[in-house]
């Protein structure tokens, strides 16, 4: 894990390359604290940070292959790096290190632009083609590693990080208003877009070359699922052998996310993925295996006790924090820093408390459980879906709709509302189960009520635009043809995964702190297995993850095994207005600072705060509306206000 930067075909920033590419991987240095490289040449510049695991002695980027034609930065980890290797050298090649990252330099000389369809890994990498004159960028297939890019003047700049982008020469920050919209509607914006207008994220399973002035981007990998009725390699299999098949894929991911030349720990939840993780870990690997859980004041969040079971059951060396609201307020500030995008739930800042700590205790590698939900049907989203899928063939029906109280025990709040309530919320897009949207429009309409508190201007400028639309218009050709299980995870993974999950609530706040997140739920091969089990498989009338509860769940106290999913969550508008606020939350929330901005009404964030302040009457909307607001707020403090674009000649005085 590392950051990286550079630009591309700017041949007016040759004399100040170095000062350009210092202050670019400057901001980003907390990805890579261990070790700096650079390499400049005629409009073109490279750099990187990094963060040392594998090979600590020989593997300092930029990184050339033997008679230096190509040179690579790469950020994350090429986990088949070992088999890549054996078949590379059985093809002639020569290696003179023993990291991964040489493997994508050779991989490139036998295969080109293809070579991102030889890894198994999570990675964001560039490589500078000499003699083409000749740039690629590649992410990971499951968008677990960022990667940003500009246009610029005929050129490219690029890096791990937004900030290190507007750190660089010519660029201006500007918050895009389509962003700020999809992020109250999706909770994330939708690849490329990204809150700054100009910036452009590159999706995962992308590729990006830039050649001859001309810049194409295109995919290398798509998530695929099988039609309705379609055979696939499963057909004809029994649960229990797609089990074992699960459970071989399981382990061997596992085992391969182990490969460092530092010590791996683990996070865990006390939910079932992350105790399936560190069960394989445990049961099937030497490691001596460290875990590290976040805790919480309220029982409403709080997940200890889980976590107790299963370290006295599988015997780990655990430590955990608790996160408290007032620490969730002070840090606040700092996770958009890194997160670089509105947020609308507080969940990514004792993530980033709990990263730290793990730092402190001297680990860089974690294995976590992400992704399980996504793959094997775990998120309460997709039983909602199926109850609503359900009602709609008889829309009327009274006693159909009393199965929603079987949804989010773990919500007070909503279980504790009249069935009337229930209905209404649910009701939404009742009349339209072949709306491709389908499962997921009770979510995306409730948190779209938040738009409701942009300014005049802004929602005039944004009069024309419907995001679900948008969204709509980015799904696949075969995308109806698959079951609505099928679909509704298709919208979790392809969108919330990468857009939300693995960024704000993951590679931004782990590596704030120089930790690198590994997901063995994750590997493709686990991603492209598990979307050909069969959907009764996954979620088994209303239990979720059925098959994967038959797959590992042997290897976990029984109660765990059988532990009904609850999210990750954390406190919200609550945080902000504890006992001692920070200054900034009245300073960021007054009208004058709201109307400076321009970004809402004034008026309607004044009731709203007044309202979050006297915690009276307080709904969902209300919660991720205030910290929605404050967190663009936070946003615009710390990168549009006082800032400029940094000019070729301020970086010259510089280095004089």
């Amino acid at each position: 894990m590392c950051g990286i930067a550079g630009f591309f075909g700017m041949p007016h920033w040759t004399s100040a390359a170095r000062p350009v590419l210092d202050r670019m991987i400057s901001t980003i240095q907390h990805r890579g604290p261990d070790d700096i490289g650079f390499l400049t040449d005629s409009g073109v510049g490279l750099a990187h940070a990094r963060l040392s695991i594998i090979d600590l002695s020989t593997g300092h980027q930029p990184m050339a292959n033997e008679d230096q034609t190509l040179w690579v930065v790469f950020n994350g980890e090429i986990f088949n790096y070992l088999e890549l290797r054996d078949h590379l050298q059985s093809r002639g090649h020569l290696f003179r290190t023993h990291s991964d990252t040489e493997t994508i330099l050779h991989a490139y000389e036998e295969t080109g632009t293809a070579c991102p369809e030889l890894f198994n890994g999570d990675f964001a990498f560039a490589i500078w083609d000499k003699p083409n004159d000749r740039l690629l960028l590649a992410r990971d297939r499951m968008g677990v590693r960022p990667l940003y890019y500009a246009q610029l003047n005929g050129g490219l700049v690029f890096a791990s990080e937004i900030k290190s982008i507007l750190a660089a020469p010519e660029i201006t920050a500007e918050i895009d208003p389509v962003a700020i919209n999809q992020c109250f509607t999706f909770w994330f914006p939708l690849a490329p877009i990204t809150p700054f207008k100009g910036i452009r994220e590159l999706p995962p399973g992308h590729v990006l070359v830039a050649q001859n002035a001309r810049v194409v981007v295109s995919p290398y990998w798509k998530l695929r699922y099988p039609a309705i009725g379609q055979p696939t390699d499963l057909h004809g299999l029994t649960q229990t052998q797609i089990a074992e098949q699960l459970h071989d894929l399981l382990i061997h991911a596992t085992r391969i996310r182990l490969r460092a030349d530092v010590p791996v720990g683990a996070y865990l939840s006390g939910g079932l993925d992350s105790s399936a993780i560190v069960a394989m870990i445990k049961l099937f690997t030497s490691n001596r295996l460290r875990t590290f859980s976040v805790g919480f004041e309220s029982e409403e969040f709080d997940e200890t006790r889980y976590q107790r079971q299963v370290v006295q059951f599988l015997g780990t060396d655990h430590q955990s924090i608790t996160c408290t609201r007032q620490d969730i307020a002070r840090i606040f500030p700092d996770v958009i820093r890194h997160t670089e995008r509105p947020i609308i739930r507080t969940a990514p800042a004792p993530l980033f408390a709990l990263s730290q700590f793990v730092r402190q205790n001297n680990f860089k590698v974690v294995l976590t459980g992400e992704g399980a939900d996504e793959i094997l049907a775990g998120y309460d989203i997709f039983k909602e879906a199926k109850i609503r899928r359900f009602w709609s063939h008889q829309p009327r029906s009274h006693w159909r709709a009393l199965l929603l109280r079987r949804l989010y025990p773990y919500l007070s709040g909503l279980q504790g509302q009249p069935q009337a309530y229930l209905q209404a919320f649910f009701r939404v897009g009742l009349d339209t189960p072949d709306d491709p949207l389908f499962s997921h429009l009770p979510r995306f309409t409730m948190t779209a009520r938040i738009n409701g508190l942009l300014s005049d201007d802004l929602r005039n400028t944004l009069a024309d635009y419907d995001p679900l639309d948008d969204l709509r218009g980015r799904l696949p050709p075969d995308f109806h043809s698959w079951h609505p299980l099928s679909q509704a995870q298709y919208l979790e993974t392809a969108y919330l995964l990468p857009g939300y999950i693995l960024s704000s609530q993951g590679d931004r706040v782990s590596m704030a702190h120089a930790v690198e997140g590994r997901f063995p739920f994750l590997d493709h091969r686990v991603v492209e297995f598990a979307n050909l089990i069969p959907p009764h498989m996954k979620l088994k009338g209303l239990t979720e993850k059925h098959i994967l509860r038959q797959s590992i769940g042997r290897y976990l106290p029984p109660a765990i095994a059988r532990r009904p999913k609850q999210p990750y969550r954390a406190p919200d508008s609550e945080c902000f207005f504890s006992e001692n606020p920070p200054d900034y939350v009245q300073d960021l929330l007054s009208p004058a600072s709201i109307r400076d901005t321009g970004y809402f009404n004034p008026n309607l964030v004044d009731k709203l705060v007044r309202k979050c302040r006297d915690a009276v009457g307080i709904g969902f909307r209300d919660n991720m509306a205030l910290v929605g607001i404050l967190s663009v707020q936070l946003l615009h403090q710390t990168f549009i206000r006082h800032a400029g674009p940094t000019s070729l000649s301020s970086l010259h005085c510089a280095t004089v």
